[in-house]
């Protein structure tokens, strides 16, 4: 009896043995299918823009599955947060969004993404996507993603019953800051939200939009190159305007996000909106009339300038499945993936093949400006700054919401400057 029972037990171990070493074999096999593409697009028109991005990606793979790894919030500050932590304990995804541009600097210095040169050169990439862009997507040397879409940041969005009911021209366009705040002031005089905003980062849009606007093209770009001088009189004069047009917003902005901001021109609480061209998206969402029910023109100041950003991915150094990241990039730079990204996020394809016949009045504007403005590359959004700067800004900006000091703004941004300034 006690023979049996042992030899019972024995099987029974052996049993448990090959049970667990299958549940492993399960594991390891889905893993190697599992694509976890990290993003910060969680919601409202972002998420309808992945959405349109995954059905492209399985319809293209089949044997994978894709794992919505997507953390909201901030302009993707709180998902940057939690990535950096990954990439720091040894967890990558299989791939992440990030800006295409400086930003990737902080990613290329960690050694946490991997030189994409040769991958374009093999997928015929470097002739899919326009020698500009190549340019910009450049970092130390070589290309470390493959970008989704192009974005315009300077654009102003209104709502023209708003304005008419302010005793303002709906048709009016400004060539100046000056010109838009003495409008923004009748505005407010009559009890409305003259220009809406949102939490830390979009103000730092608006600060950006400010400087483009103030200093212009050339010496905008200075900024980041060390031509111009953040503790000059024109930063300073930029900055005093800046302050009015703060003055001029909603109080609420700090518990608000973009959508939020964006909503309340399209409900008509609000006149005017500075944001990206991610803002189309929502107002077409909303079944809305570009020329009727809002308008969207250059901000002030910066007509004839394409402020850029490209949302882009990347392959991270010792990710899960590199196969599958791979795929995953394939999706992004195709045709096919390209058109359906940007036909639901209100942005422009990247890839100079994409057809684009189909897409609205709106990204048919934003098409010929690229082409044709002169272009510069986002502060808020990762093109001209690394994350370092970027985060020391956006914290003299969010210290400037509370205490409106202009002086000490400057400091905060000399200081920005100096201790995140290219080598």
């Amino acid at each position: 009896m006690n023979a049996t029972r042992k030899a019972l037990a024995a099987g029974l171990a052996a049993l448990s043995l090959l049970a667990v070493s299958a549940c492993g074999s399960d594991s390891e096999s889905g893993s190697t299918d599992e694509v976890e593409v990290f993003t910060w697009w969680a919601e409202g028109s972002e998420k309808a823009g992945l959405d349109a991005l995954v059905k492209v990606f399985d319809d293209q793979n089949p044997d994978l599955k894709f794992v919505n790894g997507a953390v909201a919030g901030g302009a993707g500050s709180d998902a940057k947060n939690v990535l950096q932590s990954r990439l720091q304990n040894g967890e990558p995804p299989a791939t992440f969004q990030a800006h295409a541009g400086a930003e990737l600097t902080d990613y290329i210095n960690a050694g946490q993404i991997e030189d994409l040169t040769d991958l374009y050169e093999e997928k015929g990439w470097n002739e899919r996507f326009p020698e500009g862009l190549l340019e910009r997507l450049k970092q130390d040397g070589g290309i470390y993603s493959v970008p989704s879409n192009i974005h315009r940041a300077n654009v102003l969005w209104a709502n023209p019953a708003v304005l008419e009911k302010a005793g303002i021209d709906a048709g009016k366009t400004y060539d100046s800051l000056d010109a838009w705040i003495a409008d923004l002031k009748k505005i407010k005089a009559e009890g409305i939200i003259p220009l809406s905003i949102a939490t830390d980062w979009t103000q730092v849009h608006l600060l950006e939009s400010v400087l483009l606007a103030d200093l212009g093209a050339e010496a905008y770009n200075g900024l980041w190159d060390g031509t111009t001088d953040w503790s000059g009189s024109e930063v300073e004069a930029a900055l005093a305007k800046y302050s009015t047009l703060l003055s001029l917003t909603n109080t609420d902005r700090q518990g608000l996000d973009w959508p939020d901001a964006t909503q309340l021109v399209i409900d008509g609480q609000a006149a005017f909106n500075v944001m990206g061209d991610w803002a189309e998206a929502a107002f077409q969402e909303q079944k809305k009339t570009l020329g009727t029910d809002y308008t969207a023109t250059p901000v002030p100041g910066t007509d004839g300038v394409f402020d850029f950003l490209a949302d882009s991915f990347t392959k991270p150094v010792d990710g899960p499945n590199p196969a599958g990241t791979e795929a995953w990039l394939e999706t992004i730079a195709s045709d096919e993936g390209q058109v359906a990204f940007n036909k639901a996020k209100g942005s422009i394809p990247a890839s100079t093949t994409a057809d684009t016949a189909d897409f609205n009045e709106y990204q048919q504007t934003a098409i010929k400006s690229w082409g044709e403005d002169e272009i510069v590359s986002s502060l808020a959004h990762g093109a001209a700054t690394s994350v370092n700067w970027l985060t020391d800004i956006t914290a003299a900006v969010a210290k400037f919401g509370s205490n409106n000091d202009v002086a000490e703004l400057q400091e905060g941004l000399v200081e920005a400057a100096e201790d995140n300034k290219p080598e």
